[in-house]
Order: structure tokens, then C-alpha cells, then sequence
């Protein structure tokens, strides 16, 4: 298992949390279930191909259209196929700060490393207000917290003073930064403490960020490509940056395709044409268009991706 005690631990958390992380989707059987061989499928194949860690109950796997039970299952099966051999992420995430607080007390996270927790949705806090949300989150959980920052959902942005104001806190070990503002990006980097994670929460912007000073990323197009995109992150680690964008321009398209009808539309689409699981999303989302599944299916046969 991995141990934590909940302080920072300088370069404890940059080693475990530093890489590729995946966002794993939640797979559905053609009668609307979770698939479960899907999901041990997708696991097993993030474990076998160099992937660094896994995130769990993201927004990638439709969290809000799954039932407590439902939520509790995959979590189940995740833990189990994985085995103890990548350390884990959890999900929990919400517009009403008592409702995490509850669900961090609630859930078992004895197999979790830390908690993803975007910023509240929909309401739209004040600057003042994310700050005592998380602070709220961060005093009471038993593992460390990573902020999350994807203004084009949750219809705010936590400015760069904000995450550098919680970065000071002893339970708050990073970011996943999906704001697209690389000039925000810069100012957090410029300024945070030396063991404070900045992770890219867009797939583009991940090698600009590593190239910045950043740490990885949690990737969505990660668990179709995951050897090949964790080979161009780990190379741009190494400091061998011309490598690793040759790698990324291997399958760049792909990442246009994984997103350009909403997450995870796209990445379900290209992970069926990989065999992976059926492109079944829950509404209100839709399965991709004729038209982008064309394009996927041209593209991996062209590179010969399947």
C-alpha cells in the first residue's frame, strides 16, 4: 500500500504524483450499466503501458449521472484490478461545500494517495469563497487534496493568487490547472512552493507546462494512447523535449478528435474503435456524430492505432 501522513513531504507526493495520470472513464453496456469487464480492461491496459497513476470518479467518467451505488461499484472494481500497482485519485467534487466535506468523511480512501476536488460548479463563489471551500475541504480530510481548476465547466476561474494562497496549506499538495490561460499557469509556477504540484489538466498544454517547470498531467486522451502519450511526457521530463513533441505529433489529431464534442464523447469513440468498450455516454450527453466518428476511424487506421 501507499503511505501518507497528511503533511507535505518534499518530493514524497512530486514522486508519486508526477507523470502521466489518467482520467478514467466509466464504461456502459448497451442497456445503460456500468461495464465492468470494460473498466477492468481500460485498468489493466493504463497499468501495462507505463502509465503513473490513475484518477477515479472524475469528470471524465460522468460522475454526476452515476448513482451512489454506482459510484461505490466502479470504485470497487478499480481497486481491485488495479491491485495496489499504480497509486490512485479520487474524485469528489461538488457546489456545496458541506456535501464533499460529508462524501470525504463517507468514503473509504484507505486505497486512495489524495483527492481531486474541482471547483464549485454552476454558483459561481467569489475568489474569497473558493478559497474557504477548499480550506473548509483540506481541514478535514484524512488525505491530501489536489485543486482543480477547469473554468470552462465549472463557469468560474481560481485565479493564480488563490491557488498560491491554498498552496501554503498542509493538506493542499497541487493543482490539475485546466484553465487554458498559460499565463496563469506561469504565475503559479512562478511563485509556488518548491513541493506544490502543478499538473496539466489539458492534454495540448501538457508538454509546454512540464517545458515551464510543471509536473505532468492527468490526461484524458492518456488511457487510448497511454504507452506512446506517457513516453512523450516522461521524455519531456527528462528534459528531452524535441523527443517528446516527435512522439505527441504521432497522434496530436486525436486529441482534437477526444474533445471536439465534449469529454468524454470523443475518448469513448476512439477507445470503441480500439475495442476497448461501446461509445455509450449517459444523457444529456450524446454518443460522437457520424462525421467525428468518421474521422476517428480514418485516423487509427491511417496510423494504424487500433
Amino acid at each position: 500500500m501507499y503511505l501518507f501522513r497528511v503533511f507535505k513531504l518534499e518530493n514524497y507526493m512530486t514522486a508519486i504524483l508526477r507523470g502521466t495520470g489518467v482520467a478514467l472513464i466509466t464504461p456502459f453496456t448497451q442497456d445503460n450499466q456500468v461495464d465492468h469487464n470494460a473498466l477492468r480492461k481500460i485498468v489493466s491496459n493504463c497499468i501495462d503501458n507505463q502509465v503513473d497513476y490513475l484518477v477515479v470518479l472524475g469528470t471524465t467518467a460522468e460522475t454526476p449521472t452515476l448513482t451512489n451505488l454506482e459510484k461505490q461499484a466502479v470504485i470497487d472494481t478499480i481497486i481491485a484490478e488495479n491491485n495496489n500497482r499504480l497509486p490512485l485519485v479520487l474524485g469528489i467534487g461538488s457546489n456545496n461545500t458541506q456535501t464533499v466535506i460529508e462524501q470525504i468523511e463517507a468514503f473509504d480512501l484507505e486505497s486512495f494517495v489524495a483527492v481531486l476536488s474541482v471547483v464549485p460548479m454552476y454558483n459561481k463563489p467569489s475568489q474569497e469563497g473558493i478559497f474557504n471551500h477548499y480550506k473548509a475541504i483540506a481541514d478535514i480530510a484524512s488525505k491530501p487534496i489536489l485543486l482543480y481548476n477547469v473554468p470552462s465547466r465549472t463557469g468560474v476561474n481560481m485565479s493564480a493568487g488563490t491557488t498560491l494562497k491554498l498552496a501554503q496549506h498542509n493538506n493542499i499538495i497541487g493543482i490539475k490547472e485546466a484553465s487554458s490561460d498559460f499565463g496563469q499557469v506561469l504565475r503559479i509556477l512562478k511563485d509556488k512552493p518548491d513541493d506544490f504540484l502543478v499538473i496539466s489538466g489539458d492534454d495540448e498544454l501538457a508538454l509546454p507546462l512540464i517545458s515551464a517547470g510543471g509536473d505532468g498531467v492527468i490526461s484524458v486522451i492518456g488511457q487510448s494512447f497511454p504507452k506512446d502519450f506517457s513516453t512523450a511526457i516522461r521524455l519531456n521530463l527528462e528534459g528531452k523535449t524535441k523527443q517528446a513533441y516527435q512522439k505527441l505529433y504521432d497522434f496530436i489529431e486525436s486529441i482534437d478528435y477526444a474533445f471536439e464534442e465534449g469529454n468524454p464523447v470523443g475518448i469513448k469513440a476512439i477507445l470503441a474503435k480500439q475495442g476497448m468498450c461501446l461509445p455509450d455516454v449517459r444523457m444529456p450527453l450524446m454518443p460522437a456524430s457520424e462525421n467525428l466518428q468518421h474521422k476517428i476511424d480514418a485516423f487509427i487506421e491511417a496510423n494504424n492505432l487500433s
